[in-house]
C-alpha cells in the first residue's frame, strides 16, 4: 500500500518538530514581519517549545494547524497555517510565510496554497478558506487572487501601524 504525502510540485508539508525551535525562534522574532502577523513582542524559546508541544493536538481541538513548508530535498522555507477553524461552517483562515527573500517568487507559496486547498477540501472537508491581508501587501494580494481568492470586503482603518492606519482586505475562496 502506498503512503500519500502532503507534497506538490516543489514543496511538501510536515508537522512541527521539537527540532524546529531555532527556526521558529528566528522567524517569529523577525520584526520585519511582525506587522503582517499581528505580533507585538518577541517570543521566548520556552513559549515556542510549549507551542510546538501543543501543536500535536488535533485541529478539531486546537482550532488551528501549522505546518512547515519544505523543499523536496528537506530544506524548510516557510510555514502555512489554518486558523480560526470552524467545523460547523466548514471554513478556516489561511496564513502563509516564505521567510527568506531569496526563496520568494520561486513558486513555493503557490504550490503551498494549491496543496493546502487539496488538504482542506479532501481531508478536512472544508467548504471555504479566507485570508485577511493589509491593503499595502501587494505580493500577498497577488498570490491569493492568482490562486482563486476573491476580494469580499474591506475593513477601513483596521490596522494601526507605524505608518498610520491601514485597511485590511478580506479574501475568500470557495473550495
Amino acid at each position: 500500500m502506498s503512503q500519500q504525502k502532503l507534497e506538490l510540485g516543489k514543496i511538501r508539508f510536515r508537522a512541527l518538530e521539537p527540532e524546529d525551535i531555532e527556526l521558529l525562534f528566528e522567524w517569529e522574532n523577525n520584526t520585519e514581519i511582525w506587522e503582517v502577523s499581528n505580533t507585538f513582542e518577541p517570543f521566548s524559546k520556552y513559549i515556542l517549545a510549549k507551542y510546538i508541544k501543543e501543536s500535536q493536538r488535533d485541529i478539531y481541538e486546537a482550532k488551528e494547524v501549522r505546518m512547515i513548508i519544505e523543499t523536496i530535498d528537506g530544506r524548510a522555507v516557510g510555514a502555512i497555517d489554518l486558523f480560526d477553524f470552524d467545523p460547523f461552517h466548514f471554513r478556516a483562515g489561511v496564513g502563509i510565510l516564505i521567510h527568506n527573500e531569496k526563496d520568494r517568487k520561486l513558486g513555493y507559496a503557490t504550490d503551498s496554497l494549491q496543496l493546502l486547498f487539496n488538504y482542506a477540501f479532501n481531508h478536512l472537508r472544508l467548504h471555504q478558506l479566507y485570508a485577511n491581508i493589509s491593503e499595502d501587501n501587494l505580493a500577498s494580494i497577488q498570490l491569493f487572487t492568482n490562486n482563486g481568492f476573491e476580494l469580499c470586503g474591506t475593513k477601513k482603518d483596521w490596522r494601526n501601524t507605524l505608518d498610520g492606519w491601514k485597511a485590511e482586505l478580506m479574501f475568500q475562496k470557495i473550495l
